[in-house]
């Protein structure tokens, strides 16, 4: 059960109205067209704040997932072709593969200092003793 329902109608309702004023304003549907069209003014909307609000339930997950999903069906070239098998063919990625490029991302600009975040406040580096996998910097977060 989700905690917040009226959060969840009134996103939906914003990303439909989205997806209604792009269908009215293009009258023909390329295929880069779109992928522009979709990469300029919906995704965003779906990615904004994603780094604080990471879903972690996996009816979030899809419902953000079902938004990119009805996208690549309207393009008439891919549409008769598998979710996964749209999406490489119009060079995008699923949702949940950036949001964790994202963390990689973040992760990265704290190890390495570039944030104001101080990065023993969140990992330690772990002991290895054993050298496995020819690197010295395992992360580990402490237990609370």
């Amino acid at each position: 059960m989700s905690a917040r329902p009226e959060v969840e109608i009134w996103w939906n309702a914003k990303i439909n109205r989205k997806r209604a004023n792009r269908r009215n304003v293009v009258p023909y549907k390329e295929i880069m067209v779109m992928v522009r069209l979709y990469k300029t003014l919906v995704r965003p909307h779906l990615e904004y704040c994603l780094s604080a609000w990471s879903p972690r339930y996996t009816k979030d997950k899809e419902l953000l997932e079902r938004v990119q999903h009805r996208f690549t069906r309207m393009i008439k070239e891919v549409r008769g072709k598998d979710y996964l098998d749209r999406l490489k063919e119009l060079n995008l990625w699923t949702l949940e593969e950036r949001r964790n490029r994202a963390d990689l991302v973040e992760l990265f600009k704290v190890c390495k200092g570039f944030t104001t975040i101080h990065f023993e406040s969140l990992f330690t580096l772990g002991c290895n003793n054993k050298g496995t996998r020819g690197h010295l910097a395992k992360l580990s977060k402490p237990r609370c």
